[in-house]
């Protein structure tokens, strides 16, 4: 309780030492990445593209909120695991997924645009977000919304939502072009709180009663097992008690609109 008291206290005074005001806004490119159910030996070989729009504002040379809205393409199949189990079961998925972001920031350093001391710092990041993503995968050359085919006997309320909370967490480094641009790279995690972003998480169901609720379709995508003696109801199919993690690898550029009421913190400007 003393340590968050001393966090919520250090917090409150950097927002009301406004050396540096002003907004930032930018756009990323980066890569995407997936770990969960179909991804359990953290395998970096199927990375996806991303793509954000960053509006962040400084509230001192320390302290920043930001708000992103990012784009990206997540999959994964058991055919690149190591594990015999996972390549028997043989499932594999694809989602678009977007994300929707607010997070606050520690700059390492004093980070002031258009000085010349001071024009550069790791930082560290931590908030909230929500995900929107759909697992699909291709059947016969057709691709199908897992979700809406209950391959867990999913129906009814249990069907899991496609929108998700999610904690983010992660690291950056940011400098200086001149004092209007910037570069800024940064890896961020969110950690969901679903388990159904690669439609896989329980136990294989009753494959007559899915069949007769959700179509032969729904069979085959259930269980694409390369040993047709692999599956039976009850199987354990996904590991329910760890949910799904995505990251996100991105460099972008700042543009910096703002003023800089304290100089005498730099030495000099651009």
């Amino acid at each position: 309780m003393k340590y968050l008291s001393g966090c919520i206290l250090f917090l409150l005074f950097s927002l009301n030492t406004f050396c540096q005001k002003g907004i930032e806004v930018g756009a990323n490119i980066g890569l995407s990445y997936y770990f969960g159910d179909l991804n359990t030996n953290y395998n970096l070989s199927r990375p996806g593209p991303s793509a954000s729009v960053v509006l962040r504002r400084n509230f001192n040379e320390r302290v920043s909120i930001a708000t992103v809205l990012t784009y990206g393409q997540i999959s994964a199949s058991d055919e690149n695991s190591f594990n015999t189990f996972e390549r028997i079961r043989n499932l594999d998925f694809k989602s678009t997924v977007y994300d929707a972001s607010f997070t606050m920031e520690f700059n390492f350093f004093p980070y002031v645009h258009g000085s010349q001391d001071y024009y550069y710092t790791p930082y560290l990041l931590g908030g909230f977000s929500f995900m929107k993503f759909n697992p699909t995968s291709e059947l016969n050359g057709v691709k199908y919304d897992l979700r809406d085919l209950g391959t867990e006997g999913q129906s009814g309320g249990t069907v899991y939502g496609l929108v998700s909370g999610a904690f983010v967490y992660g690291f950056g480094f940011k400098m200086d072009l001149n004092r209007d641009w910037s570069l800024n790279v940064q890896l961020t995690g969110r950690n969901l709180n679903s388990d159904y972003i690669d439609d896989v998480s329980q136990d294989y169901p009753d494959f007559v009663t899915l069949e007769s609720r959700n179509g032969a379709e729904a069979v085959a995508l259930s269980n694409r097992a390369t040993d047709p003696d692999f599956a039976f109801q009850g199987l354990q199919r996904g590991n329910g008690k760890n949910n799904d993690v995505v990251y996100f690898f991105n460099v972008g550029i700042m543009k910096y609109f703002g003023t800089l009421p304290c100089p005498t913190i730099t030495k000099g400007y651009y």
